[in-house]
């Protein structure tokens, strides 16, 4: 992986679509739909397809995004579009993406951006709220798949020093034997 999503997407020629999606964390379902009237004062809210539009997930419109947007061809209600502008399903959508995958030599698909995204931000050290509230999980359950990965990750990378005992924080064993006097040895 590269430096930051927008790289990934590009090296592999994901292209605008691509670099949309890695920096917006939407599912493609809610990518497809977002666009200029969700945002205020850089700042993103949708309601989620799959939540059956009850969750609303906040986005902050990250830099790299920005422009991104700004460099790209957006249509008229949506920053991914189709040739002529107009909205992609998430089927089509999805199908292009693997596509470009396909094309570039490269296994992937537009969910597996966003499990790139998910990633990346446990491996930032985000919560499981933070993570529920920038994917639209809830429940925990998801968000908690990659937080203890990280979190094993970061711990085991924390405390392998421990292993050295370089500050002496134990006793060490006494080099004669010790049993009190008149004991018959075991």
């Amino acid at each position: 992986m590269g430096a930051n999503l927008s790289d990934d997407a590009s090296n592999i020629g994901l292209g605008y679509g691509g670099r949309t999606a890695a920096h917006n964390g939407l599912r493609r379902g809610d990518a497809v739909r977002f666009g200029r009237q969700h945002v205020r004062d850089g700042i993103g809210t949708i309601k989620t397809e799959k939540s059956g539009f009850t969750v609303t997930v906040t986005l902050p419109i990250l830099p790299v995004l920005a422009e991104t947007l700004t460099a790209g061809a957006c249509g008229d209600l949506t920053y991914i579009a189709g040739e002529r502008g107009q909205p992609l399903t998430k089927e089509s959508f999805g199908n292009l993406f693997r596509d470009v995958c396909r094309k570039a030599g490269v296994p992937g698909s537009a969910h597996g951006v966003r499990k790139i995204a998910a990633t990346r931000a446990a491996n930032s050290g985000a919560t499981v709220a933070q993570l529920e509230a920038i994917f639209g999980w809830s429940g925990g359950r998801m968000a908690s798949l990659y937080t203890k990965s990280a979190d094993r990750k970061r711990l085991a990378i924390e405390g392998m020093h421990m292993l050295t005992n370089e500050k002496r924080k134990s006793i060490p064993s006494p080099l004669d034997q010790v049993r009190a006097p008149g004991q018959k040895p075991k």
